[in-house]
């Protein structure tokens, strides 16, 4: 299990400040690097991946994790000084750059989610030979339209006076999960929500409100995306408020390279919301590399079973050599 991993943290000092990097398994593994989404973490934002464990001992058969988190985003962390340097987008991608560094690393898998997902995928247009491949989640490549840009100079505003509020974490779920998980009033929130809601009120409001203006500034990557010849798999919730932004981003990426796997039922955080629904796409996409598991199996837990799943996935081509947009069929 994850959770039996030893797990090793460090801070790895960069040009823009201080990274907490959270690493588990076997270091002489392949690397796979996660970023998480604005006022997240790995705990927050991967734990429901790597605690389902038919991906995780996928994921951990495989590769050794390297967790970064958002400047002062790891638990405990400390307010960021008002003096300290506010990292733009770029920062934060050359501080993935620095990470990789610190631990000796090449050319890793990346993994991503929204914002975490729009900063590998700058990393990797800039850094092109230390990326092997691209695993996105409800990813952004545009900047920001007028509606998300007030919104966030909106969400910037209550943080900077009111700190991690009951207005803004109501936003931030609703960024994250989708209504049937929030729950209304006549149902509950579910487990995941509730577990969310307790780890945003572990955040500095201040550290959160550097990344939010951080990717309230990014620009459009659209132009840039058709060079990146890496492998790349998308995942999208179909009722995540980036599920547009997936569609235009797949619609940019070279489709010899790229499959696109949309979720029914799911919101932007596919990882925690419906993380089952990766596992099929995971195994065949990381197959393209050489890596597999000796079983190639479903568990009856498992909502998917390769019927769920679009035959162009399992087709041959799906091996590495071409990849299809593809939908899961969650029953």
């Amino acid at each position: 299990m994850y959770c039996k991993i030893n797990l090793q943290e460090y801070l790895v000092k960069t040009r823009c400040g201080m990274v907490s990097v959270a690493v588990f398994g076997d270091q002489d593994k392949p690397a796979l690097v996660t970023y998480p989404d604005l006022a997240l973490n790995h705990i927050s934002c991967f734990q429901g991946l790597f605690f389902s464990p038919e991906v995780n001992s996928f994921l951990l058969h495989n590769f050794c994790i390297y967790h970064i988190s958002p400047p002062g985003h790891e638990v405990g962390a400390a307010p960021i000084g008002s003096d300290d340097l506010m990292p733009s987008v770029d920062d934060l991608a050359d501080q993935v750059l620095e990470v990789l560094n610190f631990f000796g690393l090449g050319a890793v898998m990346c993994m991503g989610v929204t914002a975490g997902a729009y900063v590998l995928t700058l990393f990797a247009m800039k850094y092109r030979q230390r990326v092997l491949g691209l695993i996105l989640v409800s990813p952004l490549c545009r900047a920001p339209s007028w509606t998300e840009w007030l919104l966030n100079k909106v969400m910037s505003n209550l943080l900077y006076f009111y700190g991690m509020c009951g207005v803004v974490k109501e936003l931030l779920l609703k960024r994250y999960f989708s209504q049937e998980v929030r729950g209304s009033v006549e149902e509950s929130e579910s487990d995941i929500v509730q577990a969310c809601r307790r780890l945003l009120d572990e955040r500095q409001s201040i550290n959160v409100q550097q990344f939010l203006e951080a990717m309230n500034g990014r620009r459009d990557l659209s132009e840039g995306l058709r060079k990146l010849h890496c492998r790349s798999l998308i995942f999208v919730g179909e009722n995540s408020p980036f599920h547009s932004e997936a569609l235009h981003m797949t619609s940019k990426l070279d489709r010899r390279y790229s499959a696109l796997v949309e979720v029914q039922a799911c919101g932007s955080i596919v990882t925690e919301e419906q993380p089952h629904a990766m596992l099929i796409p995971l195994e065949y996409f990381l197959m393209g590399f050489g890596l597999y598991r000796s079983t190639l199996s479903v568990s009856r837990r498992s909502p998917l079973s390769p019927i769920c799943i679009s035959p162009e996935l399992l087709s041959p081509e799906s091996m590495g050599l071409k990849l299809k947009p593809i939908k899961t069929r969650i029953s």
